[in-house]
């Protein structure tokens, strides 16, 4: 039986907020961080069913708005083995995060129970954590008072990184089976990760210290515990490492600011030939960037990080005999820069899907080998139970044995950016390469991802994995008619999962000066930048505005 009075009394200590609709999206639920303390309490509530209703299997839970402003926060589910909560229970999440009262809750929750037939007599486990933000600690106590009133067993991992978060979640739920993914602690995950990272480097030219921009996030945490495992084999420097100052989280720094703006952090400065990378606020993100011999900024984003790991493994796999059992293909979403795709379509297999982790990471599943980072630089690498087996069986060689390796250093439960920057390094170790040598690989198109705020995005609709507008009619064919204009030109227009805005991508091949007949300001800013790609940006974002609802308190000069 559900604990009845006791979920009632407590929900009233946490009421909805009248005016705000709350959605679980790709990222969970998001938005400012002191409108979600019922949210919160509902979530341990759920968090809870969700266990039962997988027979008493520990659920996780975060508290993190990742890249987004300090002021944002969010919560998300994690399942048993570490991945994205169901997709079929989004809308559950979403209905008991809008019961607009604590009976309305309770009828709604009592209704979930009846249409899932969960078996309430299971015991409930969850594991939860959070970021640095200053609204965590709040909301996590409101996430416990959710999780006491139905009575749940639960595990605080404190201040961590989301992908330890997953990390935990998994190795708790396999922890005495055959399919053990480590030890269930923290201390588990560095030992686990950086033991294989320095198997990797053993024998290899010891690498020059790598700058790591932590946009003053939880992820400054993990990577200072990291460099006592590290020892003297790799050396690691922290920049915006600040956990203190009010505001500092991912303002002007991270992962999101590099890739967005495509350019350095204001506090960080490279010499001729230096590398660096930079995490996101909750440390699943990951951007690499260099400077050339006259010290232009270059990035190195998710799609070149595809290409270098994917190109390495299955030259691993090749070395190893086992190519024609073991097949590697690469997922990317739209947003993957043309060259990239161009690159690795003539090597591997490529699937391209609908943008959200939930979506690659499930295509992923379907390759004995499966390569996955988004072009923001979240993904990771999944290896198929049958893959593993047979690498752990087979012949022992130089090959294979790196191989190994390289499956222990990469968390398979989700982007981790310490742990995909280490199987970076090994990979560039193995290559000789530089971040010059990385970067021509291929050269990306030019490329400008633009927001614009509407009065409603789930006017938007799209097909073809997002790359095509089904919604608003007519829309689709003048953003075809305005990319006909230019060389080499894409362009495409879709919802955003975590913010009420639609996104705006376009590339295009050639350099060229702005249209005359564009205002003063506008023609200023793309003649500075002088980039076609940038003007097919703002005009489509242009379309969308002026046809589609744009917000009339944004003007067309701050849609970046």
């Amino acid at each position: 039986m559900l604990p009845v009075k006791e979920i009632q009394e407590r929900s009233d200590r946490h009421p909805k907020p009248s005016d705000i609709k709350f959605q679980y999206g790709t990222a969970g639920f998001r938005t400012l961080g002191k409108t979600l303390d019922s949210v919160l309490f509902r979530v341990g509530v759920l968090a809870a069913l969700r266990s039962k209703k997988l027979d008493g299997k520990t659920i996780g839970v975060m508290v993190t708005a990742s890249h987004n402003p300090e002021p944002d926060n969010g919560v998300k589910l994690v399942d048993p083995h570490g991945e994205m909560l169901e997709s079929s229970w989004e809308a559950h999440a979403t209905a008991l995060a809008n019961a607009h009262n604590s009976v309305a809750f309770i009828a709604a929750v009592d209704e979930l129970v009846k249409a899932t037939k969960i078996d309430l007599s299971i015991p409930a486990r969850v594991v939860y954590a959070r970021d640095t933000r200053p609204t965590g600690p709040q909301l996590v106590a409101a996430l416990k008072d959710g999780l006491e009133a139905i009575k749940a067993d639960y595990r605080d991992a404190g201040v961590t990184t989301t992908p330890v978060l997953h990390y935990l979640v998994r190795t708790i739920n396999t922890k005495g089976t055959k399919d053990s993914y480590g030890e269930d602690t923290e201390e588990g995950y560095l030992t686990k990760m950086s033991d294989a990272f320095k198997k990797l480097l053993a024998g290899k030219p010891t690498p020059p210290p790598l700058l790591i921009d932590c946009a003053n996030g939880v992820g400054a945490l993990m990577a200072e515990r990291f460099k006592a495992y590290l020892g003297d084999i790799f050396d690691i420097n922290l920049v915006n490492a600040d956990l203190h100052t009010p505001g500092a989280l991912n303002n002007s720094c991270g992962a999101d600011f590099v890739k967005v703006n495509q350019k350095l952090p204001p506090s960080i400065t490279l010499q001729p030939g230096q590398r660096a990378c930079s995490l996101d606020g909750d440390a699943d993100r990951l951007i690499y960037y260099y400077a050339d011999e006259r010290g232009q900024f270059h990035m190195l984003d998710g799609d070149k990080i595809t290409a270098l790991v994917a190109s390495y493994i299955v030259e691993l796999v090749k070395a190893s005999g086992l190519d024609k059992q073991i097949k590697v293909g690469v997922i990317q979403t739209a947003y993957a820069n043309g060259s990239s795709t161009k690159y690795l379509s003539e090597r591997l297999p490529v699937k391209c899907v609908p943008t959200g982790v939930k979506h690659l990471h499930h295509a992923a599943e379907q390759y004995d080998v499966g390569v996955y980072f988004e072009a923001n630089g979240h993904g990771t690498v999944l290896f198929s139970p049958a893959a593993q087996e047979l690498i752990s069986s087979h012949i022992p060689s130089t090959a294979l044995t790196n191989l190994r390796n390289v499956i222990d250093v990469i968390n398979q439960t989700v982007g981790d950016a310490l742990s995909d920057a280490f199987l970076v390094e090994a990979v560039l170790a193995h290559k000789s390469f530089s971040g010059m040598e990385w970067d021509s690989l291929y050269c990306d198109l030019p490329n400008r991802l633009v927001k614009v705020v509407v009065s409603d995005r789930n006017a938007f609709k799209t097909e073809d994995a997002e790359r095509r507008l089904v919604s608003p009619p007519g829309l689709q064919a003048r953003v075809d008619e305005l990319v006909r204009k230019y060389e080499g030109g894409r362009s495409f227009v879709r919802p955003s999962g975590t913010e009420d805005v639609v996104r705006v991508y376009a590339e295009a091949a050639t350099r060229v000066e702005a249209d005359g007949d564009t205002d003063s300001s506008y023609l200023l800013m793309i003649h500075s930048l002088s980039l076609s790609r940038l003007e097919l940006a703002f005009r489509v974002a242009g379309l969308v505005y002026d046809e589609a609802g744009g917000d009339p308190s944004q003007k067309p000069n701050e849609f970046l």
